[in-house]
């Protein structure tokens, strides 16, 4: 009750999720549809599946890990103030990412597939038009700026690894993107990085 980071991270963390569902029932019903969408259905690539599985559990240790670690055990020295802050910091980045990406991208399924059913077409504006999977960014920053305002090293481990699949997941769904998506070739050339601008 006396952890004040983790209070901290739960507000932000339901901030996030009820602010975009509201919006997203306001103002994009469609994609709120899409984004409860079943597992495996719509052709969603085959591959993916696993990789959705391998992202859900993971996300959720990560999540019960880093509480678990820095707070019920307490298997770590807290970290600096400093380090907390420039956690929260990327929080908040992540936050305006995550919320972007929903309001600048009807197409943003939580699965690797062409939405033919919702006449998918290429987005290039908002944040779109700086970095190509925005989302994909916010989740890095997520990884990485939970477990240090936390205090949890494992959080930041295993934030690493949930962010190297992301990797991998987005390798794969811009190959679908090339190949089955019209206009996306130009809008690679006209916007360069994928999640991190002048890196990759």
């Amino acid at each position: 009750m006396h952890w004040i980071e983790g209070w901290i991270f739960s507000i932000w963390f339901i901030c996030l999720c009820y602010t975009t569902i509201f919006y997203l029932y306001k103002r994009d019903p469609g994609l709120l549809e899409e984004r409860y969408r079943k597992p495996g259905t719509g052709n969603q690539k085959g591959w993916d599946k696993y990789v959705v599985y391998l992202i859900v559990a993971g996300f959720i240790v990560w999540l019960a890990v880093m509480p678990l670690e820095a707070k019920r055990f307490q298997r770590t020295m807290p970290f600096s103030f400093l380090v907390k802050l420039t956690g929260a910091v990327v929080l908040i980045f992540s936050f305006f990412f995550f919320f972007r990406s929903f309001t600048d991208n009807t197409f943003l399924s939580p699965y690797v597939r062409i939405q033919d059913d919702r006449k998918q077409k290429v987005v290039s504006s908002g944040v779109y038009g700086i970095i190509r999977h925005p989302m994909y960014f916010a989740a890095v920053l997520l990884f990485l700026g939970a477990p240090l305002l936390l205090s949890s090293y494992l959080g930041i481990v295993l934030g690493l690894l949930q962010s190297l699949l992301l990797v991998f997941r987005i390798l794969g769904e811009e190959k679908m993107l090339v190949n089955e998506l019209e206009g996306y070739v130009d809008y690679k050339k006209k916007v360069k990085y994928r999640i991190i601008p002048f890196v990759w």
